[in-house]
């Protein structure tokens, strides 16, 4: 990697002063991929943003809208044994594809890899709308999900081109608020749309929004010409060896300790199973002449630093984004309006300390920024621990509050640090390997901390000194669903349990918290090696 361009001496080679600070940059007369951050001249104008924005709140409201309709698609469609796997199949083949989309942008372009994203998007969204039952919906959501792939990452190696490295923060905060916005409207107009008109609006809500940014985009969105010799043979062995890997993986962590017991023989052979694949695509992309994930993404400092201290990140999340609105409803009695309220306030904070973070990168750089807004997280999941029993609705919500302006703070320093170390070609494949490392993250987290609340559940069931209470983990959820069926006492120690099971997930949370911490303090360098952004004179 280059060296930090050092330009006035400020941190991690960001540009200091009017120069800096440019709105806008020329494209190099040279082929865009040699070297540098080559984008279109000038900021991109609004409808440009206007369509990522578009883009990315697809795939954020998608995931939140779904849930609060599942009790109206069961009730029409049945499959409740398996409805999990509305969400599952789409998380699933978003995180599988993150890498191929990343590596077919940096060959081919943004624009062809967006559209597509958009287009198979709006198919699944159309496909989903008329599903005629359970496994239809389904199928039809992975679908949805291979267009969520190309959208996620995409739009945001997006941001990173079309920005300079001084006003990509403004962009970044803009995403964040998108994805701020959707957890907060997207429960509520699930709701209702399938109280006060039918659950398939909420897939049919998707098309002209799909429609709008993709007209949007196919206009206004243009990106430099690239040299036709940059481009190398696709990867194809490769990305079908990493979709079937990874997607094997992820489908051994959401089903283990849930559909089978862990050491049961399907968790042990699809790990197994998944484990092999891992080695033979490991021996097919060294041998790929354009591999879809080249090895230099683990040979950089950098990249490799963030990618782990992002896996973290997604374990920790699973604590505050699944599990306190089950502390919510169980412990403190909220209704799901309430728990959502509680959990959403951390993405009214998040956004706010993103638009502010490049003043304290600015000053201290990428890394130290970083390891700040990280060991404040950890600290704030910490006293979590601390909360009385039974806690006011006020006091998680305020951790939550705290939470999400320490995340802030942690995140956007090293997506904005990380995609201005890396040129034009190979942005789009760093910024996917960011995201995929995230979200295997969020998926190894939901495994491990939900057998963490298992077994401290299992546990205070076991060692119960009163009566009444439910004898298998299968029975706690409709317990918790209807704690008037159960005696006085039997439901204040099945309280007490999920309060301690909670404080244990978020014990786990602060764990994974300070291993970013580590990782980044360790492995990633001081100073970012940023690339000068290339400039017409």
């Amino acid at each position: 990697m280059p060296a930090a361009d050092s330009t006035d001496g400020a941190p991690d080679g960001i540009p200091a002063g009017p120069a800096g600070t440019a709105p806008g940059a020329a494209v190099s007369a040279k082929d865009p991929t040699a070297s540098g951050t080559a984008r279109p001249a000038g900021r991109p104008p609004t409808p440009v943003v206007v369509s990522l924005m578009l883009g990315m709140a697809l795939v954020a409201l998608d995931s939140t809208i779904v849930a609060t309709a599942v009790p109206q698609i069961v009730g029409d469609l049945g499959g409740f044994s398996v409805f999990s796997w509305l969400f599952s199949g789409y998380l699933l083949a978003v995180t599988v594809t993150l890498p191929v989309y990343g590596k077919l942008s940096d060959t081919f372009g943004r624009k062809p890899v967006l559209l597509f994203g958009i287009a198979l998007f709006l198919l699944g969204s159309l496909l989903c709308a008329s599903a005629w039952n359970m496994a239809a919906l389904i199928a039809f959501r992975i679908v949805q999900g291979l267009g969520g792939g190309a959208l996620q990452g995409t739009v945001q190696t997006l941001a990173a081109d079309l920005y300079p490295l001084a006003e990509r923060p403004r962009i970044q905060a803009r995403m964040s608020s998108v994805w701020a916005t959707s957890a907060v409207a997207g429960p509520t107009l699930g709701g209702l749309l399938a109280s006060y008109a039918h659950w398939r609006w909420i897939f049919l809500i998707n098309l002209p929004l799909a429609a709008l940014a993709l007209w949007m985009t196919t206009r206004h969105l243009t990106e430099p010409v690239r040299s036709p010799g940059r481009r190398g043979p696709v990867d194809w062995a490769g990305a079908l060896g990493v979709f079937c890997c990874g997607g094997l993986l992820l489908f051994a962590l959401v089903q283990g300790g849930v559909a089978w017991p862990w050491l049961s023989a399907p968790s042990l052979g699809l790990l197994g199973a998944s484990a092999v694949l891992a080695a033979v695509v490991v021996r097919v992309e060294r041998r790929a002449e354009e591999p879809i994930l080249p090895g230099w993404v683990w040979r950089r400092r950098t990249i490799a630093a963030v990618n782990l201290a992002m896996g973290a990140l997604g374990l920790l999340m699973v604590a505050p984004m699944v599990f306190m609105p089950t502390y919510a409803q169980s412990v403190l009695g909220l209704g799901p309006v309430g728990a959502g309220l509680v959990m959403s306030v951390m993405t009214l904070s998040w956004p706010v300390t993103a638009a502010l973070s490049q003043h304290v990168y600015r000053r201290i750089g990428f890394r130290d920024s970083a390891a700040v807004g990280i060991a404040l997280a950890a600290a704030v999941l910490c006293s979590f621990t601390l909360l009385p029993y039974p806690a006011r609705p006020w006091q998680p919500a305020l951790i939550m509050l705290l939470l999400g302006a320490a995340l802030g703070l942690f995140q956007l320093p090293l997506i904005v640090g990380v995609q201005s170390t890396v040129g034009w070609a190979e942005r789009g494949t760093t910024t996917a390997s960011v995201l995929f490392c995230r979200q295997v993250g969020q998926s190894v987290g939901a495994a491990l901390l939900a057998a963490v609340a298992n077994a401290t559940i299992a546990a205070r069931l076991a060692d119960a000194p009163v009566p009444g209470l439910p004898r298998h983990l299968d029975d706690v959820a409709e317990a918790l669903e209807h704690p008037e069926l159960l005696p006085r006492t039997a439901a204040d120690h099945l309280r007490e349990a999920v309060a301690a099971a909670v404080e244990h997930i978020f014990l786990g949370a602060t764990a994974a918290a300070v291993a970013a911490l580590v990782v980044l303090l360790l492995l990633a360098p001081r100073r970012f090696p940023v690339l000068p952004e290339l400039r017409d004179n």
